[in-house]
């Protein structure tokens, strides 16, 4: 039987990355991801064994505690497998052919945008910034014209390749080290 990890994010999501990083770890064959969007969404597949492993961070080095799962938690209950780190190394996402002059607005997920805000004020100071569900959907909605093409998004390399979109600046968070933390877990027997 395959495991079937639901992750909190889209595919392309940093959230993807720990998934499969976890399962690599783990040793599983042919795991199955799930992609929830957020950790509500996940907690609950999990509650109604629609997944095996829940993974979904918790807190950054930079950003702090990821508000989100923190109220999710609250509200379910399950086994806490593991607690583990993975490098997270934002970029700005762009449609092909924008350049820095077309940018009228830069959006991401509330923890992404923490995590790049020194950057984002010194390099953006006149830019709209907006919150996102999730890093990886706005690089989808931007790449599908959902987002208008003078929008940039922060989000994973994964996500650059997989949508077609171009990488206007690389490694953009404040911190050099930009460690941020998930869980792993599993029902409640």
């Amino acid at each position: 039987m395959n495991a079937k990890i639901g992750v909190m994010g889209a595919q392309g999501s940093f959230s993807e990355e720990a998934g499969r990083t976890y399962a690599m770890k783990e040793k599983l064959e042919k795991p199955e991801l799930v992609y929830l969007v957020n950790a509500e969404m996940v907690l609950s597949a999990l509650e109604a064994a629609e997944i095996d492993i829940a993974v979904f961070p918790i807190e950054n080095s930079n950003g702090g505690i990821v508000i989100e799962a923190v109220y999710a938690m609250a509200k379910h209950r399950f086994d806490i497998k593991k607690l583990f780190e993975i490098d997270v190394r934002h970029n700005l996402l762009v449609k092909p052919g924008t350049h820095a002059g077309n940018i009228t607005e830069i959006t991401s997920h509330d923890q992404a945008l923490k995590q790049c805000r020194m950057y984002l004020k010194r390099i953006w100071p006149g830019v709209e910034i907006r919150e996102y569900p999730d890093t990886a959907k706005a690089a989808a909605d931007l790449a599908s014209g959902v987002l208008p093409p003078t929008t940039a998004v922060i989000a994973a390399r994964a996500a650059a390749d997989l949508y077609g979109l171009d990488i206007l600046e690389e490694g953009i968070q404040d911190l050099k080290f930009n460690y941020t933390s998930f869980i792993a877990a599993t029902r409640l027997a």
